[in-house]
């Protein structure tokens, strides 16, 4: 291939890239094959090593993550991040309009914005490229999280070349997650016995905090940006830099409208009202600014608030209707959910028939629900409609407190609470239909073993059918092959692939056969802490809660749950049977090839961000002889420093006089 063929397929698959993996992690919405994603993502990999110059610094074969960060570096706003001052009827928009006019007269235009429900985030660009990204914080001060930003496809690392962009500026906008991608994150963590997320909002901001930007990258967030700072003004008006930004490379919502009274603002404050229900995400309200700088300068701030923006906050919709029952859901891992079956009532866009109770105490504490009690529902922020308050008016004379349940509703085991929980759950893992499906369908599923030909249909009418009840039954089903093929919906071909893709999972490493056995709170990061500490099956399993507790991020509770998983002998057996199987309970160890020998004997840490991944700075030192270390101690030799490194491993590196070096002085090292 010729260099202009390279740089053309380069570019081609870059942008398609790009596309299909916002469609993938931030819309929820796949347009491709994950074999012909990776077929094509090797591809663009292969030629960017060939021809590195053609290669995009934002390329997706980059946006993986891969940095920790131990602590969050506060930073000072340059330009302070002002909260709106808020209003939730129209009235109060009509005042705003007549006070704007008395103090700069009626020659002025709107520009309507939709308020969206996410985490405000202000990023910096020199010389067109991503230098920070800073959380609001209180406004004058707030967190870098410039690793994590970097793993958000919609935020671009580096500026369209050419675009007329100043050598430095800020632009502000709002990181947010799209509801289906929420549904589908929050779905995950309750298979795996992770506390969910209220919605989306709580998602992308406790995302936004992870210490952890490879997890970051596993988590689909999307940003919008809305407001351009520079030291010199380059624009008349707001309208003209939402237009400029946009061509810069920014992903601008294309909703905003530009309004030439309060007439417009309030029809289209009525048009949102209604069609925000058909957008992907959440918003919450609309924000009017006036359009042109002079006259924004002019009419100033408060001490809280710019005098010339306002934020209009919709009401959350709330309906009334009758409670029929409260039924229970049993999930893998034991916890049982209450749920209210509502009388089919129209809220939000949609019909409403059932909303979620949390737990027991939002039953008998908070609501005190009786028998058919009539309720009122929001959505709100929620994805999930929820109870907000009784209409004790209309409670029925004689009406049965609701009290929760005592026992099971599948198996009929006596329910447990633990001290300091919410929940109650069922102890009976063995023998609990839901638990015992769940748990199978969990171990096949693509973070996990990831086993082709089987479906979570498929796992129920095996366990129905009496094919399997543990998960190393499924090594066992080529012995039913016959009656398989006698139930008529699996023929020859499907059951060869199932038994072929069962048969191929015993090559997945140790982590994830670990995180496929949905020991309650280990989810696939944690495991994979496990196996890098631990290294076998047999030192995890009767590991204490004190040395699990020395593992990294391992706290607590997770190892309160892994011990009391390996105590009981019925999850040993099945252990000794997976490993009988011929699945993997041992690390993979990475060969480390000596390049030199150059740093032998010399110890590091890595601290910061680098043009280099720390991945590879670590194994440039590890190949030629370096050991790294886990903290700071006299027995440090040197502390590779990048950008934004942590001040507290600063100030304590110089209190030892541990020598400071750089990246460039690494390579130096070897040279």
């Amino acid at each position: 291939m010729s260099p202009t063929e390279a740089k053309q397929r380069i570019q081609a698959l870059t942008a398609e890239l790009k596309q299909h993996n916002y469609n993938y992690y931030v819309l929820a919405m796949p347009t491709i094959e994950d074999f012909d994603f990776d077929h094509k993502l090797k591809e663009l990999d292969k030629l960017e090593k060939e021809f590195p110059d053609y290669a995009d610094p934002d390329s997706p074969t980059q946006r993986v993550g891969g940095e920790v960060t131990k602590e969050f570096v506060t930073v000072k706003h340059r330009w302070p991040m002002l909260s709106l001052g808020n209003t939730y009827n129209e009235q109060e928009l009509i005042d705003f309009d007549q006070r704007i006019r008395k103090a700069i007269g009626d020659n002025f235009e709107y520009v309507c914005e939709l308020k969206f429900d996410g985490l405000s985030m202000s990023l910096t660009y020199q010389d067109g490229k991503l230098a920070r990204a800073v959380t609001r914080g209180d406004g004058t001060q707030g967190d870098e999280v410039t690793t994590n930003v970097r793993t958000i496809h919609s935020i671009p690392k580096k500026l369209i070349a050419g675009s007329n962009y100043p050598e430095l500026f800020e632009i502000r906008g709002e990181v947010f997650m799209h509801r289906k991608a929420f549904e589908r994150l929050n779905k995950e963590r309750t298979d795996n016995g992770e506390v969910t997320y209220a919605n989306p909002r709580n998602f992308a901001s406790g995302t936004m905090k992870l210490q952890d930007s490879a997890e970051v990258a596993r988590r689909p967030l999307d940003c919008f940006l809305y407001g351009l700072y520079t030291e010199k003004q380059l624009f008349k008006t707001h309208w003209e830099s939402l237009q400029a930004v946009k061509e810069w490379g920014f992903h601008v919502d294309d909703h905003s409208r530009l309004c030439s009274d309060i007439n417009g603002v309030l029809d289209f404050i009525a048009h949102w009202d209604t069609e925000r229900h058909h957008l992907s995400y959440d918003i919450d309200g609309i924000v009017i600014k006036v359009n042109n700088y002079s006259q924004q300068q002019e009419l100033g701030f408060t001490a809280k608030s710019p005098r010339w923006a306002i934020s209009y906050k919709f009401k959350a919709e709330r309906v009334e209707t009758e409670l029929l029952e409260v039924t229970y859901q049993v999930g893998r891992t034991g916890a049982v959910t209450p749920v209210a079956n509502l009388k089919p009532v129209l809220l939000a866009g949609t019909t409403v028939k059932r909303a979620t109770l949390h737990n027991a105490d939002e039953i008998t504490e908070r609501l005190k629900l009786h028998e058919h009690d009539t309720v009122y529902v929001e959505k709100g922020g929620e994805i999930i409609p929820k109870i907000i308050s009784v209409n004790l008016d209309k409670r029925k004379p004689g009406a049965k407190a609701i009290e929760y349940i005592t026992h099971c509703p599948a198996c009929d085991t006596k329910l447990l609470r633990t001290e300091g929980e919410a929940a109650w759950y069922c102890p009976n893992d063995e023998g609990c239909p839901p638990q015992i499906v769940g748990k199978i369908q969990h171990y096949i599923g693509r973070k996990a073993m990831n086993i082709d030909g089987l479906g979570d249909e498929t796992i129920t009418t095996f366990y129905n059918q009496g094919f399997v009840s543990h998960i190393s039954d499924l090594y066992s089903l080529g012995e039913h092959a016959a009656e398989l093929k006698q139930m008529g919906r699996f023929g020859e071909k499907s059951i060869n692939n199932m038994l072929d893709g069962i048969e191929k999972s015993k090559q997945q490493p140790f982590e994830k056969v670990l995180f496929g056995l949905g020991i309650r709170y280990v989810g696939a990061t944690v495991a994979a802490k496990l196996v890098a500490h631990f290294k076998t099956i047999d030192r995890l399993m009767t590991a204490s809660v004190e040395e699990l507790t020395a593992a990294e991020e391992i706290g607590g509770r997770i190892a309160e749950s892994i011990t009391e998983y390996f105590a009981d002998p019925v999850h040993k057996q099945e252990i000794e049977k997976l490993r009988e199987k011929g699945l993997q309970f041992v690390a993979e160890e990475k060969e480390v090839v000596l390049a030199s020998d150059k740093l032998a004997g010399k110890t590091f840490i890595i601290s910061g961000t680098f043009e280099r991944s720390r991945d590879e700075l670590k194994d440039i030192i590890e190949q030629n002889g370096g050991k790294i270390l886990s903290s700071i101690s006299a027995k440090l030799n040197y502390l590779v420093a990048g950008d934004n490194m942590g001040p507290s491993k600063l100030e304590k590196a110089t209190k030892l006089n541990i020598p400071i070096i750089s990246d460039e002085e690494l390579m130096a090292l070897l040279n």
